[in-house]
């Protein structure tokens, strides 16, 4: 990956783009670091931003910018929910599904959609961090009504998470690191890594053991980092051959290639799906009845702490990586475009059949892929019940958890293949010219 991005530097126009490309960046982490007027944000939500609750995921995607309260605290989440409700409701209504299929119109229109529903997602989530934390709004600086700076904050944290998104977008098209918006999740959870980690560091003087935890901790690091790796390039192909068939005078087909099945195909989606769900009502019971007994039974029962949440949680990430597999990989449109193309799977008729062994085989591939996410996604889980007591290791692990792993090694496998597909076309174009 570093040859690749090396040889990247020394194209005119490639390095041109990632300049581009970095400079967002820039704007962006100067924009985490401006704190949002007259809202103290940095002690009442601290304790909110450990483990594996809803306000962690944001605040690790938003690389810290939650709990600093800053002007882009809502950073990614509210587009990246936005898309997941889009894909969501495509399957569901079968008007949104056609839209889908028009080609370039209906991709733009598909992102306007998107658009429009992170912006009222983002403006939800800005009333709700308002309402649950109006105790750390400060009037004494701007002198005015707890209401009216309530009302400013949210505008203000709102404006951040679309201009968030035009960053993203701007990235994703000058066409040469992949999603934009993965590249900024990428960047939020280095630089909440870092903090943790130094963090971690400054504490090594206080005891010599910590020296221990630390190197213990990153070799689990290397080891869970291997294995995420190795699982998310491991798929399963399944050999086709296309019939010889005579169109004129020029003979076509008559190859053979494969479809390939991964076994993590729904990526991180599963576990966000999953926590997202599992922590909504402790956020909204937190927004609205803080000190009821709901509040006090969810944190007991279902807290993030709790073998009840933990189970749950298992069974969320199987039943997602099981409903996104469905949606990314249709075995009914696979089957009809092999059947139009002459294409066959060798021992198995084209059709029903074929369809009916696409979907035994993903199955297969999604119960793995399910295992794998699930095991991922209860490490932290695991590990702070074992050791709660130790206050470095638990910074270390808020610091890396292995959601934040899986989203960096998809994001730079993604930036790696753009940027070698970017140098093989300039070399293809140079050798036809």
């Amino acid at each position: 990956m570093f040859k690749t991005l090396v040889n990247a530097f020394k194209v005119k126009d490639i390095r041109k783009k990632l300049l581009i490309v970095l400079g967002l960046i820039l704007i962006y982490r100067v924009g985490c670091a401006i704190v949002c007027p007259g809202f103290n944000l940095a002690d009442e939500i601290a304790d909110e931003t450990t483990g594996t609750t809803f306000f962690s995921l944001m605040n690790m995607l938003s690389g810290n910018a939650l709990a600093n309260g800053s002007i882009l605290a809502l950073g990614v989440s509210p587009y990246i929910t936005a898309s997941i409700v889009i894909q969501l409701l495509t399957v569901a209504i079968p008007a949104l599904e056609r839209v889908a299929k028009q080609g370039e119109d209906g991709k733009k229109k598909m992102q306007f959609y998107t658009r429009i529903t992170a912006l009222v997602l983002a403006l939800a989530q800005a009333i709700g961090i308002v309402v649950s934390y109006s105790s750390a709004i400060d009037t004494t600086i701007l002198n005015m009504p707890t209401w009216l700076i309530g009302c400013g904050i949210v505008l203000i944290l709102t404006a951040g998470a679309m201009f968030t998104v035009w960053i993203g977008e701007k990235i994703t098209q000058l066409n040469v690191v992949g999603s934009g918006m993965s590249l900024l999740i990428f960047v939020g959870i280095i630089a909440s890594s870092a903090s943790g980690i130094s963090t971690a560091i400054q504490q090594v003087g206080e005891d010599i053991n910590n020296l221990w935890m630390i190197i213990i901790y990153v070799v689990a690091l290397v080891l869970i980092f291997g294995f995420i790796v190795f699982m998310d390039s491991s798929e399963r192909r399944i050999p086709v051959s296309y019939a010889k068939q005579i169109k004129g005078r020029k003979m076509y087909g008559g190859q053979d290639t494969y479809i390939p099945v991964k076994v993590n195909s729904s990526g991180v989606m599963p576990i966000i799906f999953a926590t997202s769900l599992i922590t909504l009502p402790q956020l909204i019971i937190s927004m609205f009845w803080p000190e009821s007994e709901a509040m006090v039974w969810y944190q007991t029962w279902l807290g993030t702490d709790s073998w009840v949440y933990i189970v749950i949680l298992a069974l969320l990430i199987f039943a997602f990586a099981f409903f996104y597999s469905m949606i990314t990989f249709d075995t009914n449109d696979i089957s009809r475009r092999l059947q139009q193309q002459g294409g066959f799977i060798k021992g198995i008729r084209p059709g029903r059949e074929t369809s009916d062994y696409l979907k035994k085989i993903s199955k297969r591939i999604t119960l793995f892929g399910a295992f794998f996410l699930a095991i991922i996604a209860l490490i932290p889980s695991l590990a702070f019940k074992i050791i709660s007591d130790n206050l470095i290791m638990t910074t270390l692990i808020n610091a890396f958890s292995t959601t934040g792993l899986m989203i960096m090694v998809s994001v730079a496998l993604e930036f790696d293949k753009n940027l070698e597909a970017q140098m093989y076309m300039r070399n293809y174009k140079g050798f036809l010219d």
